[in-house]
């Protein structure tokens, strides 16, 4: 089973992403770590054809087979991996190393355009949504600094991603649409947990008609 789970920035996607993988026992593959890996490739001068990027059973991102997990909470990267995503050559690379990990077996994959198009196929496809206020306190609680300039860049950021002319910000249309303003991350998992086992039960009702 293939779940794509996206939405904007801090809506909470990695949070449930990791944590219905570790409930369902399948690989989670946070992609925009996978961008940000392709961040950090781009500033260490490695070309895109040689960047390989891989994530392992426990969400670790590894740039060309070094572990690079601990060094992607870097905002100069979350700003230039933003930027890098509207280019149609690094996107075309990411998605062909996404959907190879898909390949491999069941997945939770999390990001911005996994629904639409990495996963178009996926059997269960969540957009996760708050408000652009709810999700700067997130934000601000996880990286500090000053309130406004969180709420300013993540206003920027919504932006860019939902006018992109390459692979724009927005729900499937067989998406499930999951407003997490007001949810705990308890919550938001108990809904989605809840999705799936309705798709898998429908899976087996038509196994047996």
């Amino acid at each position: 089973m293939k779940i794509a789970i996206d939405g904007p920035a801090a809506a909470g996607k990695t949070t449930l992403a990791k944590r219905l993988a570790q409930q369902l026992g399948f690989l989670f593959v946070p992609t925009g770590a996978m961008y940000r890996a392709a961040a950090l490739a781009h500033q260490r001068g490695i070309p895109l054809e040689n960047t390989e990027i891989m994530v392992d059973k426990n969400g670790r991102v590894f740039l060309n087979g070094e572990d690079v997990t601990d060094l992607l909470a870097n905002p100069e990267l979350d700003d230039l991996s933003s930027r890098l995503a509207v280019d149609p050559q690094v996107r075309a690379r990411l998605v062909e190393l996404q959907r190879k990990i898909a390949e491999a077996g069941s997945v939770v994959m999390e990001g911005r355009d996994i629904g639409t198009v990495v996963l178009p196929d996926a059997e269960v496809k969540i957009f996760l949504w708050a408000t652009l206020e709810e999700r700067a306190r997130r934000r601000h609680r996880e990286q500090g600094g000053d309130f406004a300039e969180v709420l300013e860049a993540l206003r920027r950021r919504d932006e860019r991603d939902s006018t992109r002319a390459c692979a724009p910000l927005r729900p499937a249309p067989d998406a499930v649409v999951v407003d997490t303003t007001d949810k705990t991350p308890d919550e938001v998992l108990a809904v989605v947990l809840k999705l799936v086992e309705e798709k898998r039960a429908g899976f087996v009702c038509r196994a047996d008609s």
